[in-house]
């Protein structure tokens, strides 16, 4: 048994004072797990008896350097560097170590690679390719449009609840990061799948649905509250259908809401609200994308934009 103390009142202290969300915490607590049994194996001492104070510069650029060895993606790298700095930040205000050895630590640039996104007339043939005769069927054209029409999560989709919808106005209730709730409002196009989606929902109800099915808003053939995987599934397999993109993910379809949305002239912050991130940097990715919609577009399309491969 490790005796990480100090990590379990860092793990209380983000999901008490900063809401954080289960997946941050999860990740937070792996990260800082990691680096501190890698504390213990470069001073040859058990996890019983980690002493934090020993905590250096040193050992942090030593694990760092392990870390690159392994060839992780920026990403992760630059995840496990914050999760580090801000666990012994943490300890240092707490007068748990004396100083902080993170104080200067850099936090890696991370790769700003564009989000796969699909085009809109290809989310139309999408749609309409969904065979809506069964109530499955009708079920999946809801949860298509309502993913297209929102930019919702996944797990925001998963977690909605039959109160959460307000067919006459437009509107739903998600429950987005760190329990933080938004509105949405959808199109016309959603609203008139979700109608005939939810004229059938109650053919799916059965003698395996529990109290949480009933109040779910979207359910499997089984009559139970939907669940990623079969989202996952679902998604892709409607996507394989009109697009070659390397990921067909519920991702792309919030990836394409916010993108569609910049190309016709939505400004960013609007987008930001919509898609509920908390800073607006996480959504200036999609200023990227819109760039380079717009230099494809001018590239085809002005009699001297000239060819990619003219000196």
């Amino acid at each position: 048994m490790s005796d990480f103390t100090l990590l379990s009142r860092f793990v209380r202290y983000l999901k008490v004072e900063r809401n954080a969300s289960p997946k941050t915490i999860e990740a937070y607590r792996r990260d800082i797990t990691q680096f501190l049994q890698f504390c213990c194996e470069q001073w040859d001492t058990n996890t019983e008896n980690i002493e934090y104070r020993r905590i250096d510069r040193l050992v942090i650029r030593l694990w760092l350097g392990s870390l690159m060895q392994a060839k992780l993606a920026k990403t992760t790298l630059a995840r496990k560097t914050a999760s580090v700095r801000s666990f012994l930040k943490f300890c240092y205000k707490r007068g748990e170590i004396y100083h902080n050895p993170a104080q200067l630590l850099m936090i890696p640039k991370k790769e700003h690679r564009l989000p796969q996104t699909v085009q809109a007339d290809h989310i139309t043939e999408m749609m309409a390719s969904v065979a809506t005769d069964t109530a499955g069927g009708k079920r999946d054209l809801a949860f298509l449009e309502i993913l297209y029409s929102t930019g919702m999560r996944l797990s925001e989709l998963v977690g909605l609840n039959m109160q959460d919808i307000d067919l006459d106005h437009r509107r739903v209730k998600v429950r987005g990061k760190g329990s933080r709730e938004r509105i949405i409002p959808f199109g016309s196009v959603a609203e008139k799948a979700l109608r005939i989606y939810l004229n059938e929902r109650p053919t799916l109800i059965g003698n395996k649905s529990q109290q949480d099915d009933v109040r779910a808003l979207f359910l499997t053939d089984s009559g139970r509250r939907i669940y990623p995987r079969l989202i996952q599934r679902k998604v892709k397999t409607y996507l394989s259908r009109v697009s070659e993109i390397s990921r067909k993910s519920p991702h792309v379809l919030r990836h394409s809401f916010a993108t569609h949305l910049l190309d016709r002239g939505a400004g960013i912050r609007v987008i930001k609200e919509l898609l509920g991130h908390a800073d607006l940097s996480a959504t200036q990715i999609y200023t990227g994308t819109s760039v380079e919609h717009l230099r494809k577009i001018y590239g085809t399309a002005h009699p001297r934009a000239g060819t990619t491969d003219e000196k």
